[in-house]
């Protein structure tokens, strides 16, 4: 199905050859380094220095985005910026909360120059795609699936301090990435869908971390067989990988896309020079893809269908234990039923599953069939009204209506936990773009268990058509839908978006609601650091959901002060009261009364008492490998408002994580394999001199743990600390550094 080539690899004629000798050719002749050359404002060897085309985010981000830039000096949207209302439209807590930050967001794109989608109207990437992408074109999103590689767009996905860095003119920093050849060959099978390739796609290479940080770059004979939505679906799904970003060879089928989107210019024929260099390869065959199933809890956890159903009990039990060792209870054998496993709940839905030919094929599966059974149902989210408006047209809707199906808003909830959450212990198919623990809106805090696999919308409209029964959609006879005449119908765009970029009024005031708070006042770094361990979880992998959950949380994401509250709720519910007690400690210090204890730590490790004069408190949590998911800046921001200082770990599970946590002040150290972190939750680690550690440029620092009284040395690693993150840290976060910079 998917081989590995791990060495370097050269275009020679139009094919992939070893690299090497004379014939090792070059980065700058991919796609990708092209495209990173022309956005390059730096010009420095061996580091990019990004400014990027436009901007997109959604609506729980855009709120603190612009409240930080605000902050910071921004007076107007230097780019386009796309305010996006995909994720706050259906939670259904809170009041007026969602509405105010749409209102909110509104008033920001009127004041500042900016595009405004309302609620509903079309989920974040599928406008991107509709209406911003352009080949050689560079667009950021706080949305960590801002991928429209297939258009010959690259997007990245970043938190939201990346956004604000945009919006004042500053530039996206990253070393000059490698870059991954995806070689496709083949033709997709009867029933296999672009799901059935990304899930394939996330197993070969996310836990070995092939494509870690990297660029992919797809090209081969394989693209001709691929319609656009086909590529799309896969593109989008490149995040799960935890690559950088991705960029496809473009095409006729690429030039027909923008031609049906009114947007012709935007295309040009784009494609690896020879003697491009790769460092590595990825060869698909595609026609040897089968239709897929990702068990909980991540995109990578993929079996073909064809085995899970072969060897149900055995791979069932496999997942459960693995979720008992991460302390999550599945009861996943129980859907065993006469040896076939049943499914509760079909969704197809948002960036990566509600596209037209997903939903149309969906259609000619069930036609006939019927889409729900008893206790199964099958919910359809289109990934924007004009595709929604092709669907009706084109009689794709009534189709699916007719045997049982509900037909949704545009809205990415339940790729995160915000709809269509399925009942206790039960088992949701989906084809959406994650599902990592409780994404799909359980709550363990109130003794709530549910999953999600992952599957093709094909599949899902397989096992609908089979009455809940797991089926693969190679194994249904079905006549594939009548090639559709695209056309895209932008009327709805036209009446309902507001186009203001390039028109700013700055005289338009900024609508609040009483839940959209100020960030609060975060404290430079001080000459020495004391840290009380909040937190140790040694799991391999702690994704952003659980840093701060998905789902029932979005609503607060407006008020950093009240999502704080929700930090690590589902991994460690003790986390907060112990930060919370940290940050005590750190106020009753800052007003001249230490509490008598940390004096007795300071002692313990060889130095003066009074040195709690200038030592500040926080709190720091150890994982293993943070941050894989999502590109929300809450999972760091949220920790720094409950006083954390520093993150602890192994290696960073993304880049964007890691940048959380530096543009919120927050020390990403980093202890090799083969020291033992022996600190529990309580015990304190003592930093001395870590403020002139950092202005030095010094890549680690010697640390004392405290446990029991007694002084432990570790060192503690600061790699690739470039020299500006170390003065946002320094100031205490980016929002520090910006305003010290206007001010100063």
């Amino acid at each position: 199905m998917i081989r590995l080539v791990n060495h370097p690899v050269t275009i020679k004629a139009g094919i992939p050859a070893a690299a090497f000798g004379a014939n090792i050719g070059s980065r700058e002749k991919t796609m990708a380094y092209r495209i990173l050359r022309a956005h390059d404002k730096g010009q420095a060897p061996g580091k990019f220095s990004i400014a990027f085309d436009s901007l997109i985010s959604h609506d729980i981000t855009y709120v603190g985005i612009i409240q930080t830039a605000k902050a910071s000096g921004m007076g107007r949207f230097p780019v386009p910026y796309a305010l996006t209302n995909c994720h706050n439209s259906l939670c259904a807590v809170g009041g007026t909360i969602n509405e105010d930050d749409h209102a909110f967001g509104l008033s920001a794109a009127k004041k500042y120059g900016g595009i405004y989608v309302p609620a509903n109207v079309a989920v974040i990437h599928q406008y991107a795609r509709e209406m911003m992408a352009g080949v050689g074109r560079m667009i950021l999103g706080s949305d960590s699936h801002t991928r429209y590689g297939a258009l010959g767009t690259m997007g990245i996905g970043e938190g939201g301090p990346e956004i604000v860095r945009q919006l004042l003119e500053n530039t996206y920093e990253i070393a000059a990435p490698e870059a991954v050849l995806v070689w496709l060959t083949g033709a997709p099978g009867h029933g296999v869908g672009p799901h059935d390739v990304s899930l394939a796609l996330c197993a070969a290479v996310y836990e070995n971390g092939f494509a870690k940080n990297k660029v992919l770059e797809f090209a081969g004979p394989g693209l001709k067989s691929l319609p656009m939505d086909f590529r799309m679906g896969i593109d989008v799904m490149t995040t799960e990988t935890a690559c950088l970003s991705s960029i496809w060879e473009t095409d006729h089928t690429v030039e027909e896309y923008y031609s049906v989107h009114g947007r012709p210019q935007e295309y040009r024929p784009m494609r690896a020079d020879d003697g491009a260099l790769y460092d590595a390869m990825i060869e698909i065959d595609l026609s040897s893809i089968e239709p897929m199933a990702a068990l909980p809890y991540h995109p990578s956890k993929a079996y073909p269908i064809r085995e899970l159903s072969e060897n149900a009990g055995d791979i069932l039990r496999q997942c459960e234990t693995e979720a008992e060792a991460s302390g999550m209870t599945l009861r996943l054998t129980d859907k065993l039923k006469s040896g076939r496993i049943t499914i509760d709940q079909g969704i197809i839905a948002g960036c990566a599953g509600g596209m037209y030919d997903n939903i149309a094929e969906a259609s000619e599966i069930v036609k006939g069939r019927g889409a729900g059974s008893g206790y199964f149902s099958l919910s359809v989210y289109p990934s924007s009204v004009p595709v929604n408006l092709e669907l009706i047209k084109n009689g794709v809707q009534q189709t699916l209506l007719e045997e049982g199906a509900l037909f949704k808003p545009c809205f990415c909830g339940p790729c995160f936990g915000a709809g269509d959450v399925p009942r206790n212990h039960g088992l949701s198919a989906r084809h959406t773009t994650r599902n990592f623990p409780n994404r799909e809106g359980s709550r363990p805090s109130e003794r709530q268990s549910a999953a999600v696999i992952l599957m093709d919308a094909r599949s899902v409209a397989a096992t609908a058509g089979n009455g809940g029964i797991l089926t693969s959609a190679d194994d249904v006879d079905y006549t594939l839908p009548k090639p559709a005449v695209h056309v895209f119908d932008r009327v709805v765009y036209e009446k309902r978006v507001y186009f203001g970029f390039g028109r700013p009024e700055p005289k338009t005031n900024l609508r609040y609601g009483p839940n959209i708070a100020e960030w609060p006042e975060i404290p430079a770094m001080p000459e020495n650091l004391l840290l009380r361990v909040a937190s140790v979880i040694n799991d391999p992998i702690t994704t952003t959901d659980e840093l701060i959950p998905s789902g029932e949380t979005s609503s607060l994401r407006s008020n950093p002060i009240k999502l704080a509250e929700f930090t690590l709720s589902r991994r460690d519910p003790e986390y907060v009261g112990r930060a919370k007690a940290a940050a005590a400690l750190e106020a009753a210090r800052a007003a001249g009364t230490p509490a008598p204890e940390l004096a007795g730590v300071i002692e313990a490790c060889g130095y003066p008492a009074d040195s709690i004069g200038n030592t500040g408190v926080g709190s720091v949590i150890y994982a293993t490998m943070p941050g894989d998911g999502s590109a929300r800046e809450q999972a760091a921001s949220c920790q720094r408002i409950l006083g954390g200082r520093a993150n602890i770990c192994r290696g960073y599970a993304t880049k964007r994580y890691r940048s959380n946590c530096v543009n919120w002040g927050i020390l990403p150290f980093v202890i090799d394999k083969d020291t033992p972190f022996v600190c529990t939750p309580g015990d304190y680690l003592f930093i001395p001199g870590i403020r002139e550690t950092l202005e030095s440029g010094a890549e680690s620092v010697e640390a004392k743990s405290v446990i029991d009284g007694k002084a432990i040395e570790m060192t503690l690693r600061l790699p690739g600390l470039t020299a500006q993150e170390r003065e946002i840290i320094l100031a205490g976060c980016l929002m520090n550094w910006y305003r010290g910079k206007r001010h100063g």
